[in-house]
C-alpha cells in the first residue's frame, strides 16, 4: 500500500520560486552582518539558508563549488558567496555577493582601529584587551587542532607538517616557499601514492537531499556559466586592469617605495598565498607588516586578529587593520590621521580580494563544465598539512608575547597564563563559541584591571 505524500513531502518535492536580483541582495547583505564565526560558521549558516531552507543550490552543487573554493588561496567563504551569486545572477550577482560579504566588516574594522589607536591606552579599552590576547591565543591553538585533525590523516602529512613547522619556527624559511614546496610534494606524491593524499574533512560527500533546488544536481548550466575563451579573456583582461590602474596610480602619485604602493603590492602577494585560511597567511603578514615594513608592532598584530575574530566577515579582514595602523602611525597623508589610515585599510581590502573575484569568474565555468571531483586535491591536501605546523608557529609566537610580554628575561604573567587555559578549556571541553569565549574573556581582563 503507498503512502500518501504529505504536505511537507509535496513541499520539498516543489521547485522554489524564482529568485529575483533584489531578493538576493537583501540575503547577502544580511549574510555579511551576520557572519561570525569563521569559515567554517559562515558556511554553515550558507549551507543551512542556501541549501536546507530556500533550496537555492543543491546539497550536490553547493558541495562542488565548495571543493573548488577551497583548492583557492583566498577566504574560501566569500568566494563561495561569489559564486553562489554568479550562478544564480551572473557576473552582478557575483559581484554583490562577494563585496557585501566583505563591505560591513571593512566599515566596522576601519572604525573599530580608530578606536584602538585612539583610545587603545584608556584604561578601559586597555583591561578589555588585556583579557582578549590570551583568549587569542587559546583560539589559535584551537584552531591548529581542528585544522590538523582533520587533515593529518596519516604518518605522510604529520612529517610534512613537522617539517614546515620546524622550516618556519627554526629556520625563518619564507611562507610562500613553505606552500611551494608542499603543493610539489604533494602533486608528486599523488602520482606516486595517492592513498595518502586524499582529502580529508566533510567537503568530498554529497548524500543529503533537501527537496528539489532552484540549482539542483541535474539542473542544466546556465549559458552564462558556458565555458568560452573569449569569456574567459575578458575576465582575466578586467582583473588585470582592476589590478594595473589603481597600482599604477599608486607607484605615478607616491613612487614605488610609499606606503600605499608597498601595501598594495604586498597585500597582492598575500592574496595569492591564503591557502588554508586566514591563520595560515598571518604567519607571512606578520613578517612583512611587522618586521620588514614596521606597520605595526607584534602587540597590535595580536589586538587585530583579536578585532577580526570579534567581527562579522573573513577573518583575513585584519588585514584592513594592519592597514589602518600602518596608514595612520606612518601619517602617510600628513596631519589627516584618519583618513590615512582609512584609505590603507581600502586599499589593502582590494588587493586582497581582487583575485578571489578573478578565481571566481575565470574559473568557475571551467568548474561548471564537469560536476566530478577536481582533480588538484593532492597538492592541497599537502599544502593543508603544511598550514597545520605554520598556525602551530603562529600559536606559539601569540604565546610568546602574551605570556612574557617583555621577553623571557621578564616575568611570566600568570594571570594572562590562566585566561589562557580558562579560553582553552571553553573552547576544546565545552565547545564554546569563539565570540563567547572573547567576550567573557574581555570582561575578566577587564575586571583584573579594575581590581589593580
Amino acid at each position: 500500500m503507498s503512502e500518501v505524500p504529505t504536505s511537507a513531502t509535496q513541499a520539498a518535492q516543489a521547485m522554489p520560486a524564482p529568485v529575483s536580483f533584489g531578493e538576493a541582495f537583501v540575503f547577502w547583505l544580511k549574510l555579511g552582518l551576520i557572519s561570525f564565526g569563521g569559515p567554517a560558521g559562515q558556511i554553515s549558516i550558507m549551507h543551512q539558508e542556501l541549501v536546507e531552507r530556500r533550496r537555492w543550490i543543491s546539497e550536490r552543487r553547493f558541495l562542488h563549488a565548495l571543493n573548488y573554493c577551497m583548492v583557492l588561496p583566498g577566504p574560501e567563504a566569500q568566494q563561495l558567496a561569489t559564486y553562489i551569486g554568479w550562478m544564480m545572477h551572473r557576473t552582478k550577482g557575483g559581484l554583490v555577493a562577494g563585496v557585501l560579504f566583505v563591505l560591513p566588516s571593512l566599515f566596522l574594522m576601519i572604525v573599530l582601529s580608530w578606536i584602538y589607536i585612539a583610545y587603545g591606552e584608556m584604561p578601559l579599552v586597555a583591561g578589555l584587551f588585556y583579557g582578549i590576547k590570551p583568549a587569542v591565543t587559546a583560539i589559535v591553538v584551537h584552531a591548529t587542532h581542528r585544522i590538523g585533525s582533520r587533515a593529518l590523516k596519516n604518518n605522510t602529512l604529520w612529517a610534512i607538517a613537522a617539517a614546515s613547522f620546524v622550516a618556519i619556527f627554526a629556520l625563518n624559511v619564507p611562507f610562500p616557499l613553505i606552500v611551494l614546496t608542499a603543493a610539489l610534494i604533494g602533486y608528486a606524491g599523488g602520482r606516486v601514492a595517492p592513498e595518502k593524499f586524499k582529502m580529508g574533512g566533510g567537503h568530498s560527500s554529497a548524500g543529503k537531499s533537501y527537496g528539489t533546488a532552484l540549482i539542483d544536481d541535474d539542473t542544466p548550466t546556465p549559458d552564462h556559466a558556458s565555458f568560452r575563451w573569449s569569456r574567459l579573456l575578458k575576465v582575466l583582461v578586467a582583473g588585470a586592469l582592476l589590478w594595473l590602474v589603481p597600482m599604477g596610480a599608486l607607484a605615478m602619485r607616491y613612487g614605488w617605495d610609499h606606503t600605499f604602493t608597498q601595501m598594495g603590492w604586498f597585500f597582492t602577494k598575500a592574496a595569492l598565498l591564503t591557502f588554508g585560511g586566514a591563520y595560515a597567511v598571518l604567519p607571512y603578514v606578520y613578517q612583512g607588516a611587522v618586521e620588514q615594513f614596521g606597520w605595526l608592532n607584534a602587540t597590535q598584530m595580536i589586538d587585530g586578529l583579536a578585532l577580526g575574530e570579534t567581527t562579522p566577515g573573513p577573518l583575513i579582514m585584519v588585514v584592513a587593520f594592519v592597514g589602518f595602523l600602518g596608514g595612520y602611525i606612518k601619517a602617510v597623508l600628513g596631519a589627516s590621521l584618519f583618513l590615512a589610515g582609512a584609505v590603507a585599510a581600502c586599499i589593502v581590502t582590494w588587493f586582497t580580494f581582487l583575485p578571489s573575484f578573478v578565481f571566481i569568474l575565470a574559473g568557475g565555468p571551467l568548474v561548471e563544465s564537469t560536476h566530478n571531483d577536481l582533480k588538484f586535491t593532492a597538492p592541497l591536501t599537502a599544502i593543508t598539512a603544511a598550514v597545520v605546523g605554520v598556525i602551530l608557529n603562529l600559536a606559539l609566537f601569540f604565546g610568546f608575547h602574551v605570556l612574557w610580554p617583555a621577553g623571557f628575561s621578564g616575568h611570566f604573567d600568570v594571570v594572562s597564563a590562566l585566561i589562557a587555559v580558562a579560553a582553552a578549556v571553553a573552547l576544546f571541553r565545552f565547545k564554546r563559541n569563539v565570540i563567547h569565549v572573547i567576550a567573557v574573556c574581555a570582561l575578566l581582563g577587564l575586571a583584573i584591571s579594575l581590581i589593580r
